[in-house]
């Protein structure tokens, strides 16, 4: 594996001692579905202070349920620890324990959902998510209850019709206006003020700064005074910063490997990057580690690989990563049969 300083692989019978002492018994390689992970070792990766292990079959699937179903979507992790994360089947939004076990499963009215990102509003946490499949931005709570949806802004002037506007990502602002990205569409962005009534758009498709090719992943950076928004400028391999009311202030990284999106912990700045990496980042964007570089570049956005040629550690398709508060990583490989990965943060 390139750009990691050690990798060190334990025994299956060492394994599962490690891992029944962890996260208690999760049975033997035969008793796991077909669609987890088939890789029975514990990968260490990264390089220094961000060195990172691997947790093989993660992510148990629920009763009954022999594959999870395409990931196209995103991650994001509640203050409680709960990892959900996004499939294209009737569980559009799946809803894990840390330990790897399922909770339950919302949102088959809204399957195709592209993108999801929490927000507080007094003591409560919502889910926004860019619901690509219906083409709309939507509301929920962190229970499954449907709040609002928000269809195409034709208010923009930018689209005919509701089939050009292909959203894939949303991020929201402290006083809760929020953010809306183009991506499969027009590459605009859309701001919306709190009560979901349109403000602006900027952006556009094109490679020049504050161009996009492809705006997929977007955050709202709080750590900057004033806060910031940062586009994953996917195509143009770049990550991109803007004031909140939509000027280009500066571009950030290049000569990524097609940016899907990122997560914040501290300084620190995560990227799932689609050709097989995801990447560690410091305050200033500098690169501080990649994990899980696969070396076979047949592998690299490559959607149909099968879990008999998935190894542990290693990524073929990041398309969505999410810090916890341990810093801890997971990470949703784009796959057709569905793929969840964590990362525990080594000391």
């Amino acid at each position: 594996m390139r750009n990691s300083k050690y990798i060190s692989v334990l025994t299956l019978f060492y394994l599962s001692n490690v891992v029944s002492m962890a996260f208690g018994h999760i049975g033997t390689h035969a008793d796991l579905l077909q669609d987890g992970m088939t890789a029975t070792s514990l990968i260490r990766m990264g390089t220094g202070d961000y060195g990172y292990e691997s947790v093989p079959h993660w992510c148990q699937l629920p009763k009954d349920v022999t594959q999870l179903g395409n990931t196209h979507g995103n991650i994001i992790v509640d203050a409680a620890g709960s990892v959900y994360f996004n499939t294209d089947t009737a569980r559009s939004v799946m809803v894990y324990r840390a330990d790897g076990s399922f909770v339950r499963a919302f949102g088959q009215q809204t399957v195709g959902i592209h993108d999801m990102v929490l927000h507080q509003e007094g003591d409560t946490s919502f889910i926004y998510a860019a619901h690509l499949g219906g083409h709309q931005v939507v509301k929920y709570t962190l229970d499954g209850q449907l709040v609002w949806t928000l269809p195409w802004p034709d208010a923009s002037g930018k689209y005919q019709n509701a089939g050009q506007y292909k959203p894939t990502a949303v991020t929201v602002a402290p006083d809760g206006s929020f953010y809306v990205a183009d991506g499969y569409g027009e590459n605009w962005i859309h701001h919306f003020r709190a009560d979901r009534s349109y403000v602006r758009s900027f952006g556009g498709k094109g490679q020049a700064p504050g161009r996009f090719d492809t705006c997929h992943g977007l955050r709202v950076d709080t750590r900057t005074s004033p806060p910031t928004l940062i586009v994953c400028d996917r195509e143009n391999r770049r990550l991109q910063r803007f004031s909140l009311d939509g000027n280009f202030l500066e571009v950030l990284a290049t000569g990524l490997r097609r940016p899907c999106h990122i997560d914040f912990l501290g300084d620190l700045t995560v990227v799932a990057e689609l050709e097989a990496r995801v990447t560690i980042l410091d305050k200033d964007f500098r690169v501080l580690a990649h994990l899980g570089d696969n070396p076979d570049h047949t592998q690299w956005a490559s959607h149909p690989v099968g879990p008999d040629q998935w190894q542990e550690g290693v990524f073929m398709a990041p398309h969505g990563v999410a810090f916890d508060g341990s810093g801890n990583l997971y990470v949703m490989d784009w796959n057709r049969s569905g793929r969840i990965s964590k990362l525990v943060r080594q000391p």
